[in-house]
């Protein structure tokens, strides 16, 4: 019986030119394959020219990145991080490697992010208390921007440092600006399922007026904190070994040659969905707020609570097909690991999303036999 063909979620989408190889070969030529060189310097430099922002720092994974944003503000045992529930763990862990203590905040149903209103909640009740967050992390989920102005005006109100997890939505605009420029810090994932990968790594980047030298000491941490002018290794911080390496920095910059190309291509992909399933009972799409640009990393449709399908039916048909989809995260604050922490809720929308949720396959390389093949299975669910 023949296989058929396969259909992913998002996997890696190399440059049609090879721009990719070209750096990549550059880094061998000059044997500069290390967590040094030509490479790293220039995905950086690249990056933050894209994307508007003073400084950037190239590391092993988003999640490295966010450790080290949380580590640059001072994050200690013993302090308050809030963090938006409704996301993937890699967001919520490296504040507990940094050792504070996490508090989950609820989605509101115009964004899917973080609910200003059950942030500014949790800044009233912890205030109180006097235990003001050293951070608040919001995320922009799978590449929707969430409402920032509210947020940064509470931040700033509380006197509070806002990271923004911008992992799944690198280029996404909100207010004709891109997202991770907006708050303190900023986080990219360039992890084989992202709109562009290194194959992984992850960015830090900083606006801050003293960013390049927040930044320099971030690269500092990152290459295991050895002293500069000594001959021999000596340390006084403790470091970490989170450096990209110039090999997979030199595939970060083939393909941010190419992101703007993998933008419209995945909003296309949104559009054909929204065209040929938003009039099935009970569907509806992820939100696109006013004044956003949405780089619709993956699409996610919403069944209504009194929909005859559920989002198992969906996944369950697909996968018989060979066709790859997932559920919505599963909310942090559902986690058996995290049921210990507080949780400031605004009507239960994050778990309303993750029950009635479902992420198409968003793969830049889907042909529109691909989109057919897809949008048929889901529709004859509803027959």
């Amino acid at each position: 019986m023949e296989t058929k063909k396969r259909i992913f979620l998002s996997s890696p989408h190399m440059s049609e030119e090879g721009y990719e190889q070209s750096f990549v070969q550059e880094a061998f030529d000059t044997n500069w394959i290390a967590p040094l060189g030509a490479n790293v310097d220039g995905f950086e430099k690249e990056l933050s020219d894209k994307v508007g922002v003073k400084a950037a720092a190239a590391l092993t994974s988003g999640t490295a990145a966010m450790q080290m944003a949380l580590k640059s503000i001072g994050v200690e045992a013993g302090d308050v991080v809030f963090c938006q529930s409704l996301t993937f763990s890699a967001s919520a862990n490296p504040a507990i490697y940094e050792g504070a203590e996490l508090v989950f905040i609820d989605s509101d149903a115009e964004s899917w992010n973080m609910s200003p209103e059950a942030l500014k909640e949790g800044l009233e009740k912890y205030a109180k208390a006097g235990r003001i967050p050293k951070a608040v992390i919001v995320v922009h989920l799978y590449g929707m921007a969430a409402k920032l102005d509210e947020i940064k005006t509470l931040c700033k109100e509380y006197g509070t440092i806002l990271i923004e997890d911008a992992a799944e939505s690198l280029g996404s605009l909100y207010h004709e600006r891109y997202t991770g420029t907006f708050g303190d810090y900023g986080v990219f994932s360039f992890n084989g399922n992202k709109i562009i990968t290194s194959s992984g790594g992850g960015m830090l980047v900083c606006n801050l007026n003293d960013a390049e030298k927040k930044i320099q000491k971030v690269r500092f941490w990152a290459t295991q904190s050895k002293e500069p002018g000594v001959r021999h290794y000596e340390h006084k911080e403790i470091g970490y070994n989170f450096r990209m390496s110039n090999i997979v920095a030199g595939i970060g910059r083939g393909q941010l040659k190419v992101l703007d190309r993998r933008v419209e291509k995945k909003r296309y992909i949104y559009g054909y969905y929204r065209s040929q399933l938003e009039s099935l009972d009970g569907v509806s799409f992820m939100p696109e707020l006013s004044k956003t640009h949405c780089n619709c990393w993956l699409t996610v449709i919403l069944l209504d609570d009194k929909c005859s399908v559920k989002p198992i039916d969906i996944i369950e048909a697909l996968e018989a097909e060979n066709i790859e989809s997932r559920p919505v995260w599963k909310p942090m604050h559902l986690q058996p690991i995290f049921s210990d922490c507080d949780y400031i809720d605004c009507g239960g929308v994050a778990e309303k999303l993750f029950e009635n949720g479902v992420c198409l396959p968003s793969d830049t390389k889907m042909t529109e036999e691909d989109l057919k093949r897809v949008c048929r299975i889901i529709s004859a669910l509803w027959r």
